[in-house]
């Protein structure tokens, strides 16, 4: 009941915006698609590749933190008169969960145990460092493209068929480039924790200060004590994200180098990790292919 008020209310601040206004896939005659993340598109246009059955909207843009997106009246508008809706769940869109109930989840059919979890029962959201994981949410967005454009439902398999072996090959990169670095070095120190699959599924071992969530506060002992990991094992590097404040790596470095130390901060505009979000259209990582190459060899340039 509590979510059908919130909604409502959302409702009616839309309609006050936005009046009878109609979105992109009506204005052009096509049904209109509309997910959530960069992740979602990035699936869809590939189980689309060579399909014109229906325009795509994309809710929080690329580089932007998912975890702490507020919606705005036009991504209400999109959600409010979508055809498809896909969503990521698990709480990644987490001030927007209210308003995408009536959508797809594309992590529902996932198997619990899978998930990696955070706290009292939290389920770590970011599984697309799980190919397998990633694999199962690619076949639930493909079940459902099928589903409501049933038209093109080979087309969207044979897509999906071809992609799986790009992420077999893929699977295989990431293990050839963590071999490169000494047993001794893997350790990947990071803002928050969006690299736990990665770790699970990989011979890595990964640190955030600031857990899972970015919309969390990170004490002065927690980041003491991650100085203290960088110093035992001499680690060569700290990590910065794209969609996280980069201050709390430089207060890392800072520290160690009070300490007679030194670390490196990756993170410029070419080296940062893409975690909560591909890569701008154009740039480095804007597919996932493209985007978990890029973190391993950045990982692994700076790490062996």
């Amino acid at each position: 009941m509590k979510k059908m008020i919130v909604f409502c209310l959302l409702a009616a601040i839309l309609l006050l915006s936005y009046g009878c206004s109609s979105v992109q896939g009506e204005e052009d005659g096509q049904p209109d698609v509309v997910v959530t993340t960069t992740f979602i598109y990035d699936m869809v246009q590939v189980l689309s590749e060579g399909v014109d059955a229906f325009d795509t909207s994309l809710i929080i843009p690329a580089g932007e933190d998912p975890h702490i997106y507020q919606p705005k009246a036009s991504d209400l508008a999109l959600i409010l008169d979508a055809d498809t809706l896909l969503y990521q769940g698990l709480n990644f869109e987490g001030r927007m969960a209210d308003v995408l109930d009536g959508g797809t989840s594309i992590t529902e059919d996932f198997d619990e145990t899978a998930l990696l979890q955070e706290g009292e029962g939290e389920a770590d959201p970011h599984f697309w460092f799980d190919i397998e994981l990633y694999k199962s949410a690619v076949n639930t967005v493909s079940s459902t493209l099928s589903e409501d454009y049933p038209e093109h439902t080979d087309a969207f398999l044979e897509n999906k068929e071809a992609y799986f072996k790009s992420l077999n090959e893929l699977d295989d990169y990431v293990e050839e480039r963590i071999d490169e670095i000494p047993e001794s070095s893997r350790l990947v120190i990071t803002p928050h924790d969006a690299f736990g699959y990665l770790a699970a599924n990989y011979d890595l071992e990964v640190h955030a200060p600031q857990g899972i969530s970015t919309d969390a506060e990170v004490s002065n002992n927690t980041i003491e004590a991650t100085a203290d990991l960088i110093m035992e094992n001499n680690i060569k590097a700290v990590f910065i994200e794209t969609t996280t404040n980069p201050d709390r790596m430089q207060r890392l470095k800072e520290i160690i180098q009070s300490r007679g130390g030194s670390v490196e901060v990756v993170g410029t505009e070419n080296d940062a990790l893409l975690s909560d979000s591909l890569g701008e259209a154009g740039s480095e990582g804007d597919t996932y292919i493209s985007m978990f190459r890029h973190n391993i060899d950045t990982i692994t340039d700076h790490l062996k």
